[in-house]
């Protein structure tokens, strides 16, 4: 099975107040930079969602700018499919982690999500046109309105916590934790 990651990065970051994608870590590497690193191993290459970022391929969201995370999804499911990827592996920007059993986990019928981190998930590029409807149907940027649609699997990995950052006193806190 051929899978394409894509990190979604296209955010706005208002609850950071400024671009978190770029915020430095306890390490001086960029959250974008553990993100890109974290997801690699499970994956035949990267995309960025939303954003440009040194040599790694950029896309735009589609259909246009500005869709959140649902933008960057539609995307990178419409590269998988031109670039004869079977699915996609997404994480956020503001995920420095990706677990090794992850993947695992997540593949298999339909797409699937982690409990409680709806951007680490599992999308069959199949998924394209539908997903297109929806955004053309009901103008829904929601994702969660997209996991229900899809009716996505949800897997839970027991014991499992993951940083999540959203403000600076998170990756403040993160650094305080290592």
């Amino acid at each position: 099975m051929r899978l394409l990651g894509a990190v979604l990065a296209g955010g706005r970051s208002s609850r950071f107040g400024s671009d978190k994608a770029l915020a430095r870590m306890p390490d001086g590497r960029t959250l974008l930079d553990h993100a890109i690193a974290s997801l690699s191993p499970h994956v035949d290459t990267i995309v960025l969602c939303g954003r440009a970022y040194h040599a790694i391929t950029g896309l735009a969201d589609r259909p246009a700018p500005g869709m959140g995370p649902l933008g960057g999804l539609n995307a990178a499911l419409h590269h998988a499919l031109e670039q004869g990827f079977d699915a996609v592996l997404t994480t956020g920007c503001d995920m420095p982690a990706y677990p090794a059993a992850l993947p695992a986990a997540l593949i298999g019928e339909g797409p699937a999500m982690l409990k409680d981190q709806q951007l680490l998930g599992y999308w069959p590029a199949a998924l394209a046109p539908l997903l297109d409807a929806h955004l053309a149907a009901d103008n829904n940027r929601s994702i969660f309105g997209w996991l229900d649609h899809m009716q996505a699997r949800v897997v839970a990995l027991p014991g499992l916590v993951l940083p999540n950052i959203n403000r600076p006193e998170d990756l403040a806190a993160l650094g305080n934790r290592s």
